[in-house]
């Protein structure tokens, strides 16, 4: 901390919009998505803690899941919602470092979650006599603090070399959060180092989850294929479904705002899609993972009787 750049103490955070009726919307809109997406995320972890049948490998990945879900819309939302109805737009130099570190390590950990629990559907499907010797408790935890170990590490790697940066000219951020490009936009002397450190960043704590999602699920569809009955095709496949729905989603936008090159930011544009899966894709995941879900359905029901006996 004591190397990083103390000539700007605060930054000020734009938000969305300068209309007072439109930020009071947000407000409301904001305080609702969190509140979904704080219930439905606790719940989902509640009743796989506490119902013995989601006691497998594919529950415990998705209740980590739920758990960085929480947290990462809990680093955004509640600063959102102040500088909704605020005046006070600033964020502590201190802060914006704090928010950048924590939601890049939190989406990093997600990056590496996802691409384990491809791993634990192939698993499943290719091997499923040995699933349960492969997907032990041990390898379990251990693939999951891989993903925190990995993801913080890398973050804390980046957050030091871009705040260590001059930042000239004025002290406005126009995003809603501390986000990267337009950190990199206040900055003045960006090196092609960083922007080489960037891209590796990208390639180990994006592009290489993703190109192993892809080839787990290439050996998925064929192991699927090699199923002779249709309704086993079915079932198979549906244990899948949730997963790809939510790396289509996350992957998707993370990819759209940061694998192109500085020089291509559209702000506006990309506010949009920074709150997709910033606050928006918290809130989904629980609905995916449990809507599509019998044994969820069915742990959520053994739950309410429980509570209203």
């Amino acid at each position: 901390m004591e190397k990083f750049n103390h000539t700007v103490t605060e930054f000020i955070l734009v938000g969305f919009t300068q209309d007072p009726a439109m930020q009071l919307v947000l407000f409301v809109f904001f305080l609702m998505v969190y509140s979904v997406t704080v219930v439905g995320n606790i719940t989902l972890l509640v009743l796989i803690c506490t119902d013995s049948q989601l006691h497998t490998p594919m529950y415990f990945f998705i209740g980590n899941l739920s758990f960085l879900d929480f947290w990462y819309s809990t680093v955004y939302t509640p600063k959102i919602m102040v500088t909704c109805v605020s005046e006070d737009k600033s964020i502590s130099f201190a802060g914006c470092v704090a928010q950048f570190f924590f939601s890049g390590g939190l989406a990093y950990s997600e990056c590496y979650l996802l691409a384990a629990m491809a791993y634990d559907r192939y698993m499943a499907i290719s091997n499923p006599l040995l699933y349960a010797q492969a997907m032990s408790p041990r390898v379990c935890v251990g693939l999951v603090a891989a993903s925190y170990l990995g993801a913080f590490t890398n973050c804390a790697i980046i957050t030091h070399e871009t705040f260590i940066m001059t930042f000239c000219g004025d002290n406005v951020i126009d995003d809603f959060f501390c986000d990267l490009p337009p950190l990199v936009k206040l900055a003045c002397d960006v090196k092609d180092s960083y922007h080489i450190l960037l891209y590796f960043l990208l390639a180990s704590n994006v592009i290489t989850p993703t190109v192993f999602i892809l080839a787990s699920y290439i050996f998925i569809i064929s192991a699927i294929l090699k199923i002779r009955s249709t309704q086993g095709r079915q079932k198979a496949f549906s244990t899948c479904s949730s997963h790809l729905i939510s790396v289509t989603l996350y992957y998707g936008s993370i990819l759209y705002i940061y694998s192109r090159p500085s020089s291509s930011y559209s702000l506006n544009r990309d506010k949009i899609v920074s709150s997709f899966y910033t606050v928006v894709f918290p809130m989904l995941n629980p609905m995916i993972y449990s809507l599509r879900n019998k044994d969820v359905k069915e742990a959520l029901k053994k739950l309410f009787m429980k509570m209203t006996s």
